[in-house]
């Protein structure tokens, strides 16, 4: 059973950090991109993209208003996606959640994690 599961959410100051968690379980991890979106309060799912790293982990890209603040990664061998989030800023506010596409299963989203910033 293909799965995705987030974790590491929560109520952050501006300016803060947090690291999120994406475990997942019931495909070939190590062989496919995988992504971060957020959905932010009143929009739609999947409004978002976030950030994307290639299956080996040796290049990423980021959301422009990301850039330099958050740090995408992933352990192959844990079947782990992280999300390091540092200066985090009220406008990050979101429902957080990783995603990828498999050819015999289509978009594949794990259910998220809220990642909440204020003072």
């Amino acid at each position: 059973q293909v799965q995705l599961v987030e974790s590491g959410g929560g109520l952050v100051q501006p300016e803060g950090s947090l690291t999120l968690s994406c475990a997942a379980s019931g495909f070939g991890f190590g062989d496919v991109l995988m992504n971060w979106f957020r959905q932010a309060p009143g929009k739609e799912r999947d409004s978002e993209w976030v950030s994307s790293i290639v299956s080996t982990g040796e290049a990423a890209d980021y959301l422009d208003s990301v850039k330099g603040r958050f740090i995408i990664s992933r352990d192959n061998s844990k079947n782990t996606l992280y999300l390091q989030m540092n200066a985090l800023k009220p406008e990050d506010t979101a429902l957080y959640y990783c995603g990828t596409y498999l050819y015999d299963h289509g978009n594949v989203r794990g259910p998220g994690t809220q990642v909440t910033v204020s003072s």
